[in-house]
């Protein structure tokens, strides 16, 4: 399944965000509650996971998401990927936060 960011900014309190940028990426901002997941470390976190509420993936353009997607869709969790990614994102002006963490 695929949405818009204004579709998944309508859903963020019902699904778990996972953005699956590198970390240096992260300074361009991220999505409010976005838990960080690189893309080449999804396969050894999935238990963080929460298998009972869908997983919104996000990246920059929406192809290391759709990756992820697969990935998770494939180790049965409810997956959506944002379409057009972070770019789109902050072009709609959509709210961003800075990373505790970096």
């Amino acid at each position: 399944m695929e949405l818009t960011p204004q579709q998944v900014f309508t859903r963020l309190a019902e699904a778990q965000i996972v953005d699956v940028r590198e970390t240096p990426e992260l300074l361009d901002g991220m999505i409010a509650g976005a838990r960080h997941i690189p893309l080449g470390t999804i396969p050894e976190n999935t238990a963080a996971l929460d298998p009972k509420k869908p997983v919104i993936l996000v990246c920059r353009s929406g192809r290391r998401s759709a990756s992820a997607a697969e990935y998770l869709t494939a180790a049965g969790f409810d997956t959506i990927n944002m379409t057009g990614g972070m770019l789109e994102w902050t072009a709609e002006r959509l709210p961003t936060v800075l990373p505790q963490h970096p």
